[in-house]
């Protein structure tokens, strides 16, 4: 029998997921507010709100479960509600069924570290978060891995592909971060993030042992700087204008992802420059000329 896939917060990761799992045999249920959205990706859609615990218990069986919502909006009630609250009634309601699910995955982000002085963190750093959406982001990691259920926290760093090009707009418009001090990003493509889940889902149903969390960012963290003076040179646009850091209200720090690596996922995308070469390829932003 098929195996089958329900992606909570079925959006743009849980679309993209979604269409590779399909092209791996399963079926796919996606749930969102507005499920027709889902037309013609080869997901079966349904609507519903995960806040109401009607909506919830009323969801289908699945072998798999990911939950990749996101808040209605940046302010701490809406965290809670779709974090920590949101995956406690989920996983409350599918741990009572006969047939509960054989593993969940919670897609977390690195929000959860507060590190801000260019250190190295991996699945073992300290995870001290002041900000509200970082204290909330861990407290939902918590409540899966303390959980009965077999569970799975993928942390994400920036996430960026096609629609998501806030920076290259940025750069085009000649706007810069300084080089000094040296602020380190740390990003995944999207298509990255799809490819890694659907890789460790493709292990749980082998019946391999995973790790009960992993860090999802590409294989080179760089300074800011780096990054978008190399986006100018492709752009071919001079900086005419230092901006304050994007960064400014996060953490500069290095994220090391040896053990999604080590369990046997490749990046597609393995640095920036492959990536972003993507993004501005596909997204019409280098002219013929340019080109």
């Amino acid at each position: 029998m098929k195996t089958t896939t329900l992606i909570l917060g079925c959006g743009d990761i849980g679309t993209t997921l979604g269409r590779e799992l399909i092209e791996l045999g399963h079926k796919v249920i996606g749930v969102r507010r507005q499920a027709q959205r889902l037309a013609g990706t080869g997901i079966e859609g349904i609507s519903a709100d995960l806040g109401d615990a009607e909506a919830v218990a009323a969801l289908p069986n699945a072998d798999i479960v990911v939950y990749v919502v996101s808040a209605d909006r940046f302010e701490e009630p809406a965290y809670r509600a779709a974090y920590p609250d949101g995956l406690q009634q989920v996983l409350t309601t599918m741990a009572a069924r006969k047939t509960p699910p054989r593993h969940v995955f919670f897609v977390s982000s690195t929000s959860v570290y507060a590190q801000r002085d260019g250190e190295t963190v991996d699945e073992q750093s300290a995870t001290e978060p002041t900000g509200f959406s970082g204290v909330l982001m861990r407290e939902a990691e918590q409540t899966l891995i303390e959980h009965e259920l077999p569970g799975t926290v993928v942390r994400f760093s920036g996430i960026y592909g096609p629609g998501r090009d806030r920076l290259i707009r940025q750069v085009s418009e000649g706007r810069i971060a300084p080089a000094t001090p040296p602020m380190y990003s740390n990003r995944i493509h999207r298509d990255d993030c799809a490819g890694a889940i659907a890789h460790l889902i493709g292990k749980v149903m082998q019946g391999e042992e995973i790790a009960p969390i992993y860090l999802g960012s590409d294989a080179e963290p760089a300074p800011l700087n780096e990054v978008m003076t190399w986006l100018a040179r492709q752009l071919k646009v001079e900086s005419t204008e230092i901006i304050q850091s994007p960064l400014r209200r996060r953490a500069s720090k290095r994220c090391d992802c040896s053990l999604l690596v080590e369990s046997g996922y490749r990046f597609r995308y393995p640095t920036y420059r492959e990536g972003y070469a993507h993004v501005l390829k596909e997204g019409g932003f280098l002219s013929t000329e340019k080109a």
